[in-house]
């Protein structure tokens, strides 16, 4: 994310010594945050996994077992299905409701602020 805001101070001309805020300049720039880009991105995969036959082979790593192993001191990596837990947390959705295309995309969708603009 800081990554991001550096760009979108870069391309309006504004430094951290200029003071304003993330919010105004994503308004000005009239995109939404990354990380909820990001997320929609991960839940429309996670929906075409799950409608997907059972035997597919996007399926199929579902059901590898991975071995329990000591984490390193750090703050451990989340696995794949502990991020998307959390992202369906987040929008407040179920993972059943992925059966339904329409019903999942149109749930999942983040407007971006341009289209909210129109």
């Amino acid at each position: 994310m800081a990554a991001e805001m550096r760009m979108l101070r870069w391309m309006y001309g504004y430094t951290r010594i200029d003071r304003i805020r993330n919010g105004v300049i994503r308004d000005l720039a009239k995109v939404t945050p990354i990380k909820d880009r990001m997320r929609e991105t991960r839940l429309r995969w996670f929906g075409h996994v799950k409608r997907r036959s059972v035997n597919a082979s996007v399926r199929k790593c579902e059901r590898i077992n991975i071995p329990v192993c000591k984490r390193a001191r750090e703050r451990p990596k989340k696995s794949l299905d502990e991020v998307i837990r959390e992202d369906l947390r987040v929008v407040g959705l179920a993972k059943d409701l992925a059966k339904d295309m329409r019903l999942w995309r149109d749930r999942i969708r983040i407007l971006n602020r341009r289209e909210v603009a129109s």
